[in-house]
């Protein structure tokens, strides 16, 4: 375990360095001088000059990026471009909101999914399994977008349930946390019923019933268990979606999250800003992805980590 480990966190290094260099590069290349557009389209080009030399614009990009990974290295993601404040104040202010949506929204797609995913494996090829699947088929192709938009329709607008926007109380949760979670619930239901299926099969699962073990436990005891290895890699890449995806939600009920603060700064050009939340966002989603990696020694044994 603690060679798999060691060796999966040296593999991190050169992943995050590749997004570090991949986010800069594309920022960089895209149309546009943040120094004009904190100048104003009719300042002086001395002025607009100084605040390249000030921001270091005017830098060949190896050297801007350079400076960039070193102030990383001591936790220092530099200062907005619009505001001149730090970055790490920005993110600091947000991120616990993201975090929390995405948090929520991952229980909302496990516990649902799991519930749809198990009622469909013991009654396979029933009218619950087939209403189930159709409803899943629904939950995948909506765009959590739109489905955003219908649910404030349906739920705050026609029927006045739930607030439309904002994030803070549970009458704001409910439905960006529906929006959000829907498609990685579908996702999550499938992948159970079609794990639970292979389980449910197995000679291991007869002899328990054979030995008169009652039904509860040959379904939660030794049948979801060996299960669940699957869906813990579906659960742990939908923590890592919500976490780096979740700009369209925010975007529909006004939340101030991550997502917002990516997208006003791309508006914006406010390089640190992007750079800073996209890394923080990226550590975040390979750690998920390596927890992910390490709870499946703890689901099965047999699973060799080396």
């Amino acid at each position: 375990m603690i060679r798999f480990i060691t060796q999966r966190l040296i593999q991190l290094i050169p992943v995050l360095f590749g997004v570090t260099i991949l986010v800069f590069g594309i920022l960089h290349l895209t149309p546009g001088d943040p120094a004009l557009i904190m100048a104003g389209e009719s300042a002086p080009e001395a002025t607009v000059n100084a605040i390249r030399r000030r921001l270091g614009l005017d830098n060949p990009l190896h050297i801007q990026y350079f400076d960039f990974l070193k102030n990383v290295l001591t936790l220092d993601f530099g200062t907005s471009i619009r505001d001149n404040i730090p970055v790490s104040d920005h993110i600091s202010a947000r991120f616990f909101i993201t975090f929390e949506l995405a948090v929520i929204s991952t229980a909302f797609s496990i516990f649902a999914g799991l519930l749809v995913g198990i009622v469909s494996a013991v009654w396979k090829y029933s009218f619950w399994d087939v209403s189930l699947m159709v409803i899943t088929l629904f939950g995948l192709s909506m765009p959590n977008f739109w489905l955003g938009l219908m649910l404030i329709q349906w739920f705050s607008i026609n029927l006045g349930w739930f607030a439309p926007t904002g994030w803070g109380n549970p009458n704001q949760m409910v439905l960006p946390v529906i929006a959000l979670g829907t498609a990685g619930a579908a996702i999550i239901a499938r992948m159970t019923r079609s794990s639970m299926l292979d389980v449910i099969g197995q000679d291991y699962i007869r002899t328990a019933r054979a030995k008169g073990v009652k039904e509860r436990s040959v379904i939660f005891k030794h049948a979801l268990k060996n299960a669940l290895i699957p869906v813990v890699t579906v659960a742990g890449l939908q923590f890592g979606y919500f976490l780096s995806g979740s700009v369209l939600t925010e975007s529909v009920f006004a939340i101030n999250g991550l997502g917002r603060l990516i997208i006003d700064s791309i508006f914006a050009r406010d390089f640190p800003v992007v750079q800073g939340t996209v890394l923080v966002l990226a550590v975040m989603f390979v750690t998920v992805n390596f927890l992910v990696d390490i709870t499946y020694k703890f689901l099965n044994k047999r699973v060799d980590l080396n």
